[in-house]
């Protein structure tokens, strides 16, 4: 018997329905929810697959992710790379492989980091080359954190005075001032396994439970240019289970926001269409995984995708 492990937080419906789900096929695969103490450097662990959705928030589980890991423990998402992640580089890499995305610009804190002074940024230029930044980015313009997620310490600014009263808000978060899209649609997709996309419909200007309320539909060219590009990402990536965002101006989706790999699954969140989707897509994926039986995980493979082969061409 196969064994896959849920590792969670404060979600509340996804993880128990998809335990669920997998135990109710019977399929020679066994879910339930993660149970670890203390960690040594010999622990095998008993899982064959675990799904990762809170790591991100709590390092111990991060640190044993990694070890798992190292025993062919399949982990999703693969902990070794989403540590290393981060959306600035993301946006790189994308803009590298010809994927649309917005201008950005790595900005360094506001306030020193800890354990930092003034002579530890002897490199950085003082003062910063604000007015060329604005020049490239524009306004409107997004503030959002390098490497957050949530929608948390993300401020819309139409100015350049509305920039430095939010900057002085970020403490020392390292944040990128990214060009705002006037955008005429809005997709937030869901890719699991490197192969299965569903593409919802998604209004971030309206209050959090009206968002998957939009008055736009993709048409069918709009949707298979989606389902190429999060394919894409994902498998520049190596993400088996992502969200990515797009918002469409001018007949052409920017990739706005695609490092997600603990996503939003709740039902009353994302509602039921969808919550059913994600449920069922992700119970085959895991399943088939476990069949798979462990595996340590491999190079990661962004380089593949953003050589001659890919790249834009520069004019």
């Amino acid at each position: 018997m196969k064994k896959v492990g849920l590792l969670f937080g404060m979600e509340q419906t996804f993880p128990p329905a998809l335990v669920e789900e997998i135990n109710r096929r019977d399929q020679g695969v066994a879910a339930e929810f993660v149970k670890i103490g203390g960690v040594t450097l010999e622990s095998l662990f008993e899982y064959d697959v675990i799904l990762d959705r809170i790591s991100q928030d709590v390092p111990f589980y991060r640190a044993m992710l990694k070890v798992a890991a190292l025993n062919g423990v399949r982990v999703v998402n693969n902990p070794f790379w989403w540590s290393a992640d981060d959306k600035f580089f993301n946006y790189a890499v994308a803009d590298k492989a010809g994927i649309p995305v917005p201008k950005t610009v790595l900005l360094p804190s506001k306030n020193h980091p800890p354990d930092t002074t003034a002579d530890s940024f002897r490199n950085l230029m003082f003062p910063l080359n604000w007015q060329d930044i604005f020049d490239y980015v524009g306004f409107p313009s997004y503030l959002k954190p390098f490497d957050g997620g949530g929608w948390k310490h993300v401020y819309k600014v139409d100015s350049i005075e509305e920039f430095f009263t939010a900057y002085s808000e970020t403490a020392d978060i390292v944040m990128t001032l990214q060009e705002g899209i006037d955008f005429t649609e809005y997709y937030r997709c869901y890719c699991i396994g490197r192969k299965h996309v569903h593409i919802m419909p998604y209004e971030p200007r309206n209050a959090h439970h009206l968002r998957y309320k939009a008055d736009f539909a993709p048409s069918p060219e709009m949707l298979k240019t989606l389902e190429e590009l999060c394919l894409k990402i994902c498998n520049i990536l190596g993400y088996d289970f992502n969200t990515i965002e797009f918002a469409v101006r001018d007949g052409i989706p920017y990739a706005i926001d695609y490092m997600n790999p603990a996503p939003d699954a709740e039902r009353t969140s994302v509602q039921e269409e969808n919550f059913q989707w994600v449920l069922n897509t992700t119970a085959t994926f895991l399943i088939d995984l476990a069949k798979q039986g462990r595996q340590v995980p491999t190079e990661f493979h962004w380089s593949n995708f953003i050589g001659t082969g890919g790249a834009k061409k520069k004019k």
